[in-house]
């Protein structure tokens, strides 16, 4: 069905750029997070925890995910670094 009024377009257009937009971050996210668990080294894997941590911040502010999804995952990740030796 085509879209007759302008904010209607408008708005079809926003979303559009919205959802491309989110899902480059919730890609970015997931690689990250797998960038962190994959690596064995302590050190360099809380270098990559800083990042990390920096993106989901970033994502849960501009509303791409809630910010207690950042904090879980945030809490996880340091978990499992912990546990790398």
């Amino acid at each position: 069905m085509p879209l007759r009024h302008k904010s209607a377009q408008k708005r079809a257009r926003q979303t559009k750029k919205i959802t491309d937009r989110n899902k480059n971050i919730k890609a970015l996210i997931k690689g990250t997070i797998k960038k962190v668990t994959t690596i064995t080294d302590k050190a360099t894997a809380e270098t990559e925890f800083k990042k990390t941590t920096r993106i989901l911040d970033r994502a849960a502010a501009k509303g791409v995910i809630h910010k207690k999804k950042a904090a879980n995952v945030k809490s996880k990740l340091a978990k499992r670094i912990n546990k790398v030796k």
